[in-house]
């Protein structure tokens, strides 16, 4: 560390005959913001112009169950509508031990370099058990979470992809109201969360590992057919042969799939994120993926589709917390679940009475 940077060093000469008043931290002022609860319209004003702690707390806004927080984040997102939709959202997905991590920093940290405003959203699994979650994407990423045209937050699932529907798209749109050019949105990884982030984003990116063979046995078809671009990682050293092998051994398979955007086919490519090698030629694939599918008007019609789809979703997941939190319902779930394992009744007719209380 440098000494010359450091606030809380003093040269030891200085402390010579130094009275005990020399010892006294410095009071620490809080910002205007800090303590307050900011009004809906301060909260859109900050974010707009690029304040951090306001955007962070806008997220954890738009985050937060609770009821009230709910209604103020929705007018939040309201004010902040005009102002969003204009980055490149690109979705990022993995084996195990593919170095998705490495890679996205390496990712974030070129394009701030070549001057864009990068957010990361990387969705944490959470806690079958207690529910917590790691978050320890900003250890994960040092570098670029040190930058200070990058931003990255760490949102928990809480365990349901329900919450990723929401959460992770308002949290995208609030970023991209801040100003953020690039959104990347991390995957869980755990199945199912690749298809929920494929349809939030323009386009979505499989980092692999060498030697597809092997891989490709335990790989979902599913999961590379979503993919408008797969990654070869780590090919530098005496693994760049294989890497260059195993990009020809995809090319060949994508060939035979069919193309998950419509007149873009699968582009394979390779790239070390130890070494920041290839990372360019990833950044210009999906360039020419921008370019070519607002040109045909995909682009556009995706985004569409997109949010028509949320909606959809959202109201799934409403109904879904409505029924459940029905006092009726609650009572009576508990005795007719028994019932039901029990062998007493049928599952249609517990079902049936489940809705009868629901609806009153």
């Amino acid at each position: 560390m440098d000494e010359n940077k450091s606030s809380d060093r003093l040269d030891p000469q200085l402390l010579d005959g130094a009275q005990s008043s020399a010892f006294v931290p410095k009071k620490r002022f809080k910002k205007k913001s800090e303590g307050q609860d900011l009004s809906v319209d301060d909260l859109a004003k900050g974010v707009k112009s690029g304040d951090r702690g306001l955007l962070a707390r806008a997220i954890t806004l738009i985050e937060s169950n609770a009821e009230h927080h709910f209604q103020k984040g929705q007018e939040l997102l309201q004010k902040l509508l005009p102002d969003s939709g204009k980055s490149i959202r690109i979705g990022i997905t993995g084996v195990p031990g593919a170095g998705k991590s490495t890679f996205i920093e390496a990712f974030g940290t070129y394009l701030c370099e070549q001057g864009y405003r990068v957010a990361v959203l990387a969705v944490d699994p959470s806690s079958s058990i207690s529910g917590g979650s790691i978050l320890g994407d900003k250890t994960r990423m040092g570098e670029l979470a040190n930058n200070p045209r990058a931003f990255i937050r760490p949102s928990p699932s809480e365990g349901k992809l329900g919450g990723v529907h929401r959460k992770t798209r308002e949290t995208m749109l609030i970023c991209e109201a801040a100003g953020f050019d690039v959104i990347l949105i991390e995957t869980v990884g755990v199945g199912q969360s690749e298809v929920v982030v494929r349809n939030m984003v323009d386009f979505f990116m499989l980092v692999v590992l060498t030697g597809a063979g092997d891989e490709l046995q335990g790989m979902k078809k599913g999961i590379m057919e979503l993919a408008d671009a797969i990654v070869v990682n780590k090919a530098d050293g005496e693994n760049k042969p294989l890497a260059e092998k195993t990009r020809e051994e995809y090319r060949r398979i994508v060939h035979f799939l069919q193309p998950y955007t419509k007149g873009w086919p699968t582009q394979v490519t390779t790239c070390s994120a130890l070494y920041y090698e290839g990372i360019d030629g990833v950044w210009k694939i999906v360039n020419e993926f921008e370019t070519k599918t607002k040109e045909s008007g995909v682009f556009e019609a995706r985004r569409r589709v997109q949010t028509k789809e949320w909606m959809y979703s959202m109201i799934v997941d409403q109904l879904q917390a409505s029924f459940f939190h029905h006092p009726d319902v609650k009572f009576l779930l508990p005795k007719l679940e028994n019932e039901v394992i029990t062998g007493d009744r049928t599952v249609t007719s517990a079902v049936e009475s489940l809705f009868k209380a629901y609806l009153g």
